[in-house]
């Protein structure tokens, strides 16, 4: 009976083993900057951003808060938002990682864990983009723009990106 399982388990512990060896080599990281401030990282997302909104004419500074490890957004003469590790969107990378590798397709899965990457890293700079300009121009919003809708982007370009790789790469017959 188990033998019917073997496929689903193989998939899942290695979905598992990924993710946790991800997740603690993220961890060792972020420890190695505790005393720095925000992780370099997050940082450069923070300086993307930056420079996005500027474009946008939304003229954007940052501003250090070493001791709480994170940056805060001086979007057109106000604080708006500030950046913390949570930010960065580094666990919902590890996620996607982990979820692809689990379903190991030779040097494809390594193209496509870059090219999604990629996607998700661009994803994450707008999201913040967007959240920035909804709490400057309609605060009313910002609660529902940061709880709900902006979540949604980035979680919803993970489970796209997951089905483009089951339904394209995944489960494609290799004999056809």
């Amino acid at each position: 009976m188990l033998k019917d399982f073997k496929p689903v388990l193989s998939i899942l512990l290695r979905f598992i083993i990924i993710y946790l060896v991800l997740l603690f080599a993220y961890q060792f990281y972020l420890n190695s900057f505790k005393e720095t401030g925000l992780d370099p990282f997050s940082r450069m997302i923070a300086e993307q951003v930056r420079l996005v909104q500027n474009v946008l004419g939304y003229p954007t500074m940052l501003y250090d808060d070493v001791k709480a490890e994170q940056v805060w957004f001086h979007v057109k003469g106000n604080y708006v938002t500030r950046m913390v590790e949570g930010c960065n969107a580094v666990s919902v990378m590890i996620l996607f990682v982990s979820f692809i590798f689990a379903f190991y397709k030779g040097a494809k899965t390594f193209v496509f864990v870059i090219v999604g990457l990629l996607i998700l890293y661009v994803m994450n700079v707008l999201r913040i983009t967007g959240l920035n300009i909804v709490v400057t121009d309609h605060p009313n919003y910002s609660k529902m723009a940061h709880d709900y809708v902006f979540p949604a982007v980035i979680y919803g370009t993970v489970v796209l990106l997951w089905l483009v790789w089951i339904k394209c790469f995944a489960l494609k017959n290799e004999n056809s």
